[in-house]
C-alpha cells in the first residue's frame, strides 16, 4: 500500500513538474480584481468640490472593529466645506483594526465613504497607519508612505499615483490597471 502512495505522489510530482507555472509576477504584472473588492477607504466629493460627509458617525458606529474615529463640527454658510450644516472636522481610520467588512460604506447616508481598489498599504509606524481625512479625499495624489517621502527629501510625489476610486454601483464600472495605480 506505501508503494501505491509513493508511486502516485511521484506522479503527482512528474505531471506538474514539466507545467507552466500558476503564479502571478505581482509587481510587473497587474493584479486582476473582482469589481466587489474592498480596498482602501476612499472620502468622496460633490462634482461641485464640496466633501459628501456631514459628519454624522454613522460610519463609526456601523464599524464593527471600532476602527473609525469621527468627530463633526458646524459648517460655515461664508466658505462650506461640505453640503450639510456639519462637515467632519476629524475623519480617523485606523486600519491596523480595520477588517474591511464595508459597512461603513452601507452605512453612509451620503456615499461619502467607499472602499476603493487600493491594497498596497504597508508602512513601517503604527501612527502611518492611522489614515486622517487628508489621506483619504479623492484625487489626492500619492499614497501616504510618498508623500511622507516626498516631505522628507523635498521631492514631488510620483505624479502618476493618485488615489484610485472606482465602485461600479455607484460611478459606472472601470476596471483597475496595474493594482490600482493609473
Amino acid at each position: 500500500m506505501t508503494l501505491k502512495a509513493l508511486a502516485q505522489s511521484l506522479g503527482i510530482t512528474l505531471k506538474y513538474l514539466f507545467s507552466k507555472p500558476v503564479t502571478v509576477p505581482y509587481p510587473d504584472a497587474p493584479v486582476a480584481l473582482k469589481p466587489r473588492f474592498h480596498g482602501r477607504h476612499v472620502l468622496t466629493r460633490h462634482p461641485n468640490g464640496l466633501e459628501k460627509c456631514i459628519g454624522c458617525s454613522l460610519c463609526a458606529a456601523a464599524c464593527p472593529a471600532y476602527a473609525i474615529y469621527v468627530e463633526p463640527a458646524e459648517n460655515d454658510p461664508e466658505n462650506p466645506v461640505s453640503a450639510g450644516e456639519r462637515y467632519a472636522k476629524v475623519y480617523e481610520i485606523n486600519m491596523l483594526r480595520c477588517i474591511f467588512c464595508g459597512l461603513c460604506e452601507e452605512a453612509c447616508p451620503t456615499g461619502a465613504i467607499v472602499l476603493g481598489y487600493d491594497f498596497e498599504m504597508a508602512d513601517y509606524q503604527y501612527s502611518d497607519l492611522i489614515y486622517g481625512k487628508e489621506d483619504m479625499l479623492v484625487d489626492v495624489v500619492g499614497t501616504k508612505p510618498q508623500r511622507r517621502e516626498a516631505k522628507i527629501t523635498g521631492k514631488a510625489v510620483k505624479p502618476g499615483y493618485v488615489v484610485p476610486y472606482v465602485r461600479p454601483e455607484l460611478e459606472g464600472f472601470k476596471a483597475p490597471t496595474e493594482g490600482g495605480k493609473k
